[in-house]
């Protein structure tokens, strides 16, 4: 008997408050996205000439586009964040409108998913430009070590 490896996602059920305290965290998380974004800001500042050298031109001139993008994009989070939280009484107003929680429900499981992408995306982001920079001050190390 061959038996079908079937996947089955498992979706739980969350309370109102559960979905609140998920959209206060999604927010809290957003906002220190941004918050962070003017200290990378800075440091793309601080170190454009080096950034915009022969070599490092064409990935560094990526990565801060890509950083003006992650820029946009929490701020549109940020906005769709705040307007799910906005409509939560659609949940708690002991009005049986089904299709209405049923839509909430679904949009809570699509931020979620959007929240996640753009983290992971973001912190990639990160993680190549800390990777940049890092090279750009070893270089910097060593020219001075040198002279």
């Amino acid at each position: 008997m061959k038996v079908k490896n079937k996947s089955y996602r498992y979706s739980e059920w969350l309370s109102p408050e559960e979905m609140h305290a998920m959209s206060v965290q999604w927010l809290s998380k957003l906002k220190f996205a941004k918050d962070e974004q003017l200290f990378l800001n800075d440091l793309v500042r601080n170190y454009t000439l080096q950034l915009v050298e022969g070599d490092i031109f064409e990935k560094s001139k990526v990565i801060v586009k890509d950083l003006s993008n992650a820029e946009k994009e929490v701020i549109i989070l940020m906005k769709k964040v705040q307007v799910h939280e906005n409509q939560l009484n659609i949940m708690t107003d002991d009005i049986n409108q089904l299709p209405m929680e049923k839509a909430y429900i679904q949009a809570h499981k699509e931020l979620l998913s959007e929240i996640e992408h753009y983290s992971a995306e973001y912190r990639e982001l990160k993680v190549k430009l800390f990777g940049l920079l890092t090279d750009i001050m070893k270089k910097q190390k060593q020219h001075r070590l040198l002279h």
